[in-house]
């Protein structure tokens, strides 16, 4: 743990790719020195070529700090993290199989290190969040679908095929909507956002009132639930019920520090947070609930920037 400590003197690059655009930060342990225009992501004739743009953004960016170090690339796919190996992006056409630590520390010259996104979330959570100082973190994002990243005992925690943590594929409920994978009852089945605003519409309903999808977002309902809104009070229940359900079963199973929750759903505060402590309290005994925190994130569209650039920071020497 010291030696990590002294790596928050380590000057790094963090790389996140989404599906959309790709961003790009240094930083100085938990200090974003500088960004750079986000890259898109998709129109680039193979993979090698996008590559090769996030190098040259590198290799700008180390002729403004030649005291970078190290960087981290986090992305929206299955990882051999030990590799820095992608098997295949989410939304990416193209992308299986690349050997994106090599490729890109060949063409930057800087040791190298590939994450899951939501591992590098967790990450920068633990390094320099809401996590810090703590032990045994569990780190969610909701928002397109739910991910997850777990540190245990000080440590990322990436299972036997770097596959752990994919808190979405939990089922909370065994009878449910059968998930991507033929697991009935899928949390992000019924979290992601396009799943909210569907199950918001059929409430609203319910009621005898017709709502559109983008009257039915997160924010949305966040925003009609401060009013007063009963049918919006009652989606938040039932969210945090789903939520409640999984964390609990997480709880009993790794007895956490704390879980950290980001991404677009967090952001509603006690509609969320006040429902799901009272679900957990009710699933969990004293001795498990006992120092257990449930916290918003510290970070929000930064977190895969910082975190990539910490993991580069603490990670890409020992790699």
């Amino acid at each position: 743990m010291n030696q990590i400590m002294q790596n928050n003197n380590i000057t790094s690059i963090g790389v996140d790719f989404g599906g959309t655009t790709i961003k790009l930060g240094v930083c100085r342990g938990a200090e974003l020195l500088a960004t750079d225009e986000p890259i898109p992501t998709q129109g680039h004739a193979s993979p090698t070529a996008l590559i090769r743009v996030i190098a040259d953004r590198v290799t700008a960016l180390q002729a403004r700090y030649p005291e970078i170090a190290a960087v981290g690339v986090g992305v929206p796919g299955l990882v051999d993290f030990d590799r820095g190996f992608v098997h295949i992006l989410t939304n990416v056409a193209g992308w299986n199989h690349i050997p994106l630590k090599k490729v890109l520390g060949d063409m930057t010259g800087l040791p190298c290190v590939v994450e899951n996104d939501a591992n590098a979330m967790a990450y920068a959570e633990w390094r320099h969040g809401a996590g810090k100082g703590l032990r045994n973190v569990v780190a969610l994002t909701l928002g397109t679908g739910v991910g997850g990243g777990l540190i245990l005992n000080g440590e990322m925690y990436r299972g036997s095929h770097f596959s752990a943590g994919e808190i979405g594929q939990m089922s909370v409920d065994y009878n449910g909507v059968v998930g991507h994978y033929g697991n009935f009852g899928a949390l992000e089945k019924y979290m992601g956002n396009q799943q909210i605003a569907e199950y918001a519409m059929r409430c609203y309903a319910d009621a005898g009132m017709v709502k559109k999808a983008e009257d039915c977002t997160p924010k949305a309902i966040a925003e009609a639930a401060a009013t007063g809104d009963d049918v919006a009070l009652q989606i938040w229940h039932q969210i945090a019920d789903w939520l409640g359900t999984a964390l609990a079963s997480i709880a009993w199973l790794l007895n956490p520090d704390a879980f950290v929750i980001g991404g677009g759903v967090a952001q509603a505060g006690d509609l969320l947070f006040e429902p799901l402590e009272n679900k957990m309290k009710s699933m969990l005994s004293a001795v498990v609930l006992e120092g257990l925190t449930i916290v918003p994130a510290k970070f929000q569209t930064e977190a895969g920037i910082i975190g990539n650039a910490a993991l580069a920071a603490d990670l890409a020497f020992e790699k």
